[in-house]
């Protein structure tokens, strides 16, 4: 039976549209409804029947990254792959398809380990029913922390294949081979039994244990390669199903009063004008007000007839006093890295550089606004969500409605986008709360001025610098403090002999998350540029200075070297009046070097960026192009926070409600992206959602200043800033 199967035969209501088998991905499906209530995963194995189950058990979790509270007896019940009679294979992950490709480079990963067709592997993602307890998908850590243990899980698997294949035959486990499906003895191959042969009739349960060693990566023949995404032809022909595509017999649409301001309280809500519209509902209860009809305009349009009065929020700081009031209220913080003698540093210095760099708050936009689809069935209640933490999400709604945790599923189909913006889930508390009280599913569906209000931005940061030269032109001293952004991408990676990176933060009027390479973006943006600004006074090349300040095995000199002949780079003294930038970072295990060619309109202040060369490290590609795809998309979205992603606040009010409001990336602003992985097939395979974006603000206010000698230290780098900076070097 396949997952699709047991959803519609074990889970569907009368009357719903079985899933859809199309694209072998549950996610992609229209799911049947809830389980009810007294299902368990030991269910689930028995309706399954035949078929050899690796499991997670508690043990394996807790050394995972990121493990939270879990219910051990669930975890310890939790498949993690099977082998069907049929021969096929069915991955049970707590991850989720956000777009990043995980989706194949995970099946990839299991499907070169029994050598099977890719076709031959089912991912179940991010149904927390049935799949491993994990603690959400961000952080580049899929693909270094998850898909080893899938290779283990896979490798064990094989072990057993050959463990059966060997006790039916009488011969030892060393003299058989596996290939193709099917395990054959090695000096007789026409001596073979398949997989869906071998587990045929049996149901054989075992946990994740050390067994064999995984295969040889000199073997591979699957992973390094790039088939087509699993999910391309359902996404291109609107297949697929995102949360917001999923209808159900009842379904009322909510919107929802939200306050104007953060820190703002409800005193009154007057609902005279709705109460008694017909096919209008209305809740209020505990603070939450709401307006629900069967098409989402009309309680839209009803919604705008509440009128509501609410205590006023915070009205300091704005715009303008965000940076001092972070140094202002900064506590102590901590020291991230350090070495060598600051007061040494300094006296050995004949140029000291003290620079600050500042950038704004700023939204993840995800073109997929947070939604969540709500049924409550007696004490059973099933969560179709928007998330990346679809176990916190099962977490979340259970504590809002009061019941335990087992008695929540939440199922996860594609989400669009999410970029850390995704992690927490109160649009599916929202839909529990008004599905309880109304006794109907509900679907919360945030509008894009909710998206902006409810965001939990990218923090305004402030980092200072304060560096030196000694006398042969070389960099002795280094003194960074961050406020606000975090330490991930702080400490620095040249050789400098004196040195300290220390972090902090103050208060923010606004809620503040992760954000896409949390805090790299910003710290990255600073080093780069102090080390810039340095090269330029020293009258020496920006690569060149860099080159002088790498170890000669580090990463990320072959990265820059890589990048430097694929942009075809010449040295020059900077400013060139070329446009050329430069910048370095690591992120996630992986290390990068951006090269950059900019145009600066001296009469508008618009720069277009014409040209992003990018080489990148990250150890053994699973699926080069998937990787490529994602070096692409980080430029793109890179270019945005660098040029233009500015979220407007007083207090806290957000005063940026759309995007006429804030401009992202069109396709007419993209320049020419060049990407290389540098050696993609050594090394364990590291994290590639994130890195490429880190260096985007960088690469382009350095190739600013070689185009025009004007330094931009503040993001986002719009034209009115571009002609401010302008006008104070031609003063």
């Amino acid at each position: 039976m396949r997952y699709e199967e047991y959803l519609a035969e074990e889970f569907r209501d009368p009357g719903l549209p079985s899933a859809s088998a199309a694209t072998g991905d549950p996610a992609a499906t229209e799911p049947g409804g809830p389980a009810p209530a007294g299902v368990t995963r030991r269910d689930f194995l028995a309706a399954l029947g035949a078929g050899i189950f690796v499991l997670f058990h508690w043990d394996d979790l807790a050394a995972a990254p990121g493990r939270g509270r879990g219910n051990e007896e669930a975890i310890d019940w939790n498949a993690f792959l099977r082998i069907a009679p049929d021969g096929r294979v069915t991955v049970f992950s707590g991850k989720v398809e956000l777009g990043q490709g995980i989706h194949t480079s995970l099946a990839q990963t299991v499907a070169e380990e029994l050598d099977l067709p890719l076709d031959a592997i089912e991912m179940v993602m991010g149904d927390t029913d049935l799949c491993p307890w994990d603690a959400g998908t961000f952080g580049s850590l899929t693909t270094r922390f998850h898909a080893p243990l899938l290779r283990t899980a896979s490798a064990e698997a094989r072990g057993i294949l050959v463990q059966l294949a060997a006790e039916q035959w009488n011969l030892p486990p060393a003299s058989l081979r596996v290939k193709e499906g099917r395990v054959f003895v090695a000096a007789n191959p026409s001596r073979s039994l398949t997989y869906g042969r071998l587990a045929r009739g049996r149901r054989i349960v075992r946990r994740l244990e050390p067994k064999p060693q995984p295969e040889d990566p000199g073997r591979y023949t699957l992973v390094g390669t790039s088939p087509v995404r699993r999910d391309a032809v359902a996404k291109v022909t609107g297949a697929a199903k995102y949360t917001g595509d999923i209808r159900l017999p009842g379904m009322l649409y909510a919107r929802i009063l939200r306050p104007p301001a953060h820190g703002a309280r409800l005193v009154r809500a007057d609902l005279s004008a709705v109460r008694g519209l017909p096919g209008i509902h209305v809740v209020e209860e505990d603070g939450l007000v709401a307006v629900l009809a069967e098409q989402p305009d009309r309680a839209g349009a009803a919604l705008a007839q509440v009128k509501a009065e609410f205590t006023p929020g915070a009205t300091e700081p704005g715009e303008q006093e965000i940076y001092d009031h972070l140094v202002r209220t900064a506590g102590e913080g901590r020291v991230a890295a350090e070495g060598g003698d600051l007061a040494a540093g300094t006296r050995a210095s004949v140029e000291v550089f003290e620079q600050s760099y500042y950038n704004a708050y700023v939204a993840h936009a995800a073109m997929e606004p947070h939604t969540a689809l709500v049924r409550i069935d007696g004490r059973r209640v099933t969560v179709w969500a928007s998330t990346q933490r679809p176990f916190g999400c099962k977490e979340e709604v259970a504590q809002a409605l009061g019941l335990p945790a087992e008695n929540v599923r939440v199922l996860t189909p594609f989400v669009g986008g999410g970029f850390g913006g995704k992690s927490y889930n109160l649009q599916a508390v929202q839909a529990a709360r008004l599905a309880k009280a109304t006794g109907r599913p509900v679907q919360v569906a945030w509008t894009r001025e909710d998206e902006f209000f409810y965001d939990t931005f990218r923090p305004a940061a402030v980092v200072q610098i304060r560096s030196g030269l000694d006398s042969d032109g070389r960099i002795v001293l280094w003194d960074y403090t961050v406020y606000n952004a975090g330490e991930r991408g702080a400490p620095h990676f040249y050789t400098i002999p004196h040195h300290r990176t220390r972090g902090t933060s103050g208060r923010s009027p606004l809620p503040t998350g992760a954000w896409r390479a949390p805090g790299n973006n910003t710290n990255t943006f600073a080093r780069e540029q102090q080390i810039d600004l340095m090269a330029a006074r020293a009258g020496v090349d920006p690569v060149e200075f860099r080159l002088r300040h790498l170890a000669a095995d580090a990463p990320v000199r072959r990265c820059l070297e890589v990048a430097a002949r694929l942009f075809g780079y010449q040295p020059a003294k900077p400013p060139s009046r070329r446009g050329y930038g430069v910048a370095l970072g690591t992120d996630a295990g992986t290390w990068v070097a951006h090269l950059a060619e900019v145009a600066v309109d001296r009469q508008t202040g618009k720069v277009q960026v014409k040209r992003v060369v990018c080489a990148q490290d990250m150890g053994r590609a699973i699926n080069p192009e998937g990787a490529r795809m994602q070096m692409e998309g980080c430029i793109t979205m890179g270019l945005g926070y660098a040029l233009g992603e500015e979220v407007r606040f007083q207090g806290g009010e957000v005063r940026t409600r759309s995007f006429a409001e804030y401009p992202l990336p069109r396709f007419s602003d993209l320049p020419r992206i060049e990407t290389l992985l540098v050696n993609p097939t050594e090394g364990a395979p590291q994290g590639g959602g994130e890195p490429a974006i880190i260096c985007m603000g960088a690469v382009i206010a350095n190739a600013i200043f070689d185009a025009t000698g004007a330094r931009l230290y503040h993001l986002p780098m719009t034209p009115e800033r571009v002609l401010e900076a302008l006008s104070k070097t031609e003063a």
